[in-house]
């Protein structure tokens, strides 16, 4: 599978997300830059963490106008595979390729931690393949990351199996407070309608290293490899 990672000024998890598809999952890998016009025929585009232009306005709200994102969306829209992660999936919201928003926490600070997730969708790649009754420890490192939808979008995000994973304690249980942000119904992660554009919160590619002592992202990773392939 070929994946292409954006890199924005202030990007700062393009390359941790590099070293994970290449040198972890053996895949193909280009490097995309901000202002480029060509995705190179990837399948997947992934949008990595970081702050994008300083995380000026809202995190997210300039980046959505850098030239690669117009091939994004277009990808998009053709049906070609999209992941957003922190910063990507704010990335996405703006730019309109997912639904919902990402507000700052319900804490008003930064919060740079593990937590745990609850797969949710049995029909999205990223989550299709993971265990819904476990917990899986990902890091979070974000300001504004507390996902928000007005009542009808929460219904029909629900409705159409949208939701990748929930906040939970280390039991799978979805608690408030396991819920770090303050995120509408535990969310951290969302896909669109069509299951082909993701985004979350969590950094699976800062769990998939056996030197970091934690490897529960790479079941995400492994999920994507074999029903976007």
């Amino acid at each position: 599978m070929k994946f292409g990672v954006v890199t924005f000024p202030g990007s700062n998890c393009d390359q941790d997300m590099i070293y994970v598809l290449s040198d972890l999952l053996g895949q193909q890998v280009e490097n995309l830059w901000h202002k480029d016009t060509d995705l190179k025929k990837v399948d997947m585009v992934i949008i990595p963490g970081g702050f994008s232009y300083g995380d000026y306005l809202r995190s997210g709200a300039i980046a959505k106008f850098s030239p690669i994102m117009s091939e994004v969306i277009q990808h998009a829209n053709k049906g070609g595979y999209v992941m957003g992660i922190c910063n990507g999936f704010q990335i996405l919201t703006e730019a309109g390729l997912l639904e919902g928003a990402l507000l700052h926490n319900n804490t008003q600070k930064f919060i740079c931690k593990n937590v745990f997730l609850k797969p949710a969708s049995s029909s999205a790649a990223p989550s299709m393949d993971m265990n819904q009754n476990q917990a899986y420890k990902i890091p979070i490192a974000h300001g504004e990351g507390r996902f928000f939808a007005s009542e009808d979008t929460l219904k029909s995000i629900q409705d159409n199996d949208q939701v990748l994973f929930h906040y939970c304690d280390e039991n799978a249980a979805i608690t408030d407070v396991a819920n770090p942000n303050g995120s509408v119904h535990s969310i951290a992660g969302i896909s669109n309608k069509n299951k082909n554009v993701f985004g979350m919160m969590p950094h699976p590619e800062r769990a998939a290293d056996q030197n970091l002592g934690n490897v529960d992202g790479l079941s995400l990773f492994q999920s994507i490899l074999t029903h976007c392939s």
